[in-house]
């Protein structure tokens, strides 16, 4: 008998739910807030609003945004410092994976000795970790609801995968809103992240009737809205919809893990410092082509949840249409269809293949893989 489980943070959804903030940290027992963010969110205005949440519930904050766009070990630890220095006992992580991811390793450090890497892998963390609550202004890298966090390891130029229920957030507060303040390309490369976790939790070897759920569904609201929310910032059902296929598919691979897509991309992301959806993007229909011998029954669901008409068709043909979708989609978004396009080099693939099947979202990949598999499919990228 196959034993699972599943678990979630609270969640808080719609639009203003950002008023619940203060609160949220007061019945967590927070008395002074590490707040993480980056200045992108700070310069859209979310920040002040934020703090305002804060002020109402007589919470004393620290506001700490020394973080790039993939976070590095050495940010975690100048972060831990200032947690540390400030006498703070709750993080608050407001942006997008990034920032959340950051803010999860912080309180991480904040309870446990050692190094960040000293955590990489699954369930190493001995002690609690303070009260955190996560707000996202992507949709997204669902960090928010999951045990994940991705630390670049900045002397191996590795991103590190922190795999523990203790990383999954007290409280996520998801306000359709924030998104409203993102680009198109933001907009699109953060779609098509949501896209390979709703498929990638979907095929893993993890996936249960309780991921699977929420998996199809992501697919089904990311067929439908996904382009909308990119044409226009101002498309509110748009973003609601996009905010809410993040949620589920965040949930659904936090339970479920992922596969050879974010493998592979934790190594580029880290080494090239590419942007993580985008690198996703790139490599999903070739991971997908690979992986198809595993799961035939699966793709025709993945066709049918992203439009495409499967009536009368025969397994093959109707599985078939779930790549054909996705390069669809990816190709509306002006999606870069190879890796040399962000910076791949020929000579990098052997490094790259070697430590993308040591990553950990490898073991729940539907279809072995060695390591000329991995680098045949990053040469076909190219």
């Amino acid at each position: 008998m196959q034993i699972s489980k599943f678990m979630t943070p609270e969640i808080i959804f719609g639009n203003q739910s950002l008023g619940q903030i203060g609160e949220s940290l007061r019945r967590l027992g927070a008395t002074r807030v590490f707040l993480v963010s980056d200045p992108g969110v700070e310069n859209a205005g979310w920040i002040e609003q934020i703090i305002h949440y804060l002020q109402q519930q007589n919470l004393d904050y620290v506001l700490w945004t020394q973080i790039t766009a993939n976070p590095k070990d050495y940010e975690v630890h100048a972060g831990v410092a200032e947690y540390r220095l400030k006498e703070c006992n709750a993080i608050l992580g407001v942006g997008g994976g990034s920032a959340i991811d950051a803010a999860k390793a912080i309180a991480l450090l904040g309870t446990n000795e050692g190094h960040i890497v000293d955590y990489e892998g699954v369930d190493k963390i001995r002690h609690p970790l303070p009260p955190m609550v996560m707000v996202p202004t992507t949709a997204g890298s669902g960090s928010e609801v999951s045990q994940f966090s991705i630390i670049v390891d900045s002397a191996r130029k590795v991103k590190m995968a922190i795999i523990s229920k203790s990383l999954i957030p007290d409280i996520a507060i998801i306000d359709p809103q924030t998104l409203m303040t993102k680009d198109q390309q933001l907009t699109a490369n953060t779609g098509m992240d949501v896209l390979t976790h709703a498929i990638e939790s979907y095929v893993s070897l993890a996936a249960t009737p309780l991921t699977e759920v929420h998996s199809l569904q992501a697919m089904r609201l990311i067929a439908k809205h996904l382009r909308p929310s990119v044409a226009s910032c101002y498309n509110a059902d748009a973003k609601h919809a996009m905010a809410m296929a993040s949620l589920q598919a965040g949930i659904a691979f936090s339970n479920a893990i992922l596969g050879a897509v974010h493998a592979m991309s934790h190594q580029l992301g880290g080494f090239l410092d590419a942007p993580h959806g985008e690198v996703n993007a790139i490599l999903l229909p070739y991971v997908l082509e690979y992986n198809y011998l595993a799961v035939p029954e699966k793709y025709r669901h993945i066709a049918e949840c992203l439009g495409e008409n499967t009536s009368g068709l025969s397994l093959r043909d109707s599985s078939r249409l779930a790549l054909k979708a996705v390069k669809d989609l990816a190709r509306d978004l002006d999606i870069p269809e190879s890796l040399s396009a962000i910076g791949l080099q020929p000579d990098q693939i052997e490094w790259l293949s070697t430590h993308a099947l040591q990553d950990v979202c490898m073991a729940t990949n539907p279809r072995d893989m060695t390591v000329n598999d991995v680098a045949a499919i990053f040469r076909q990228a190219l």
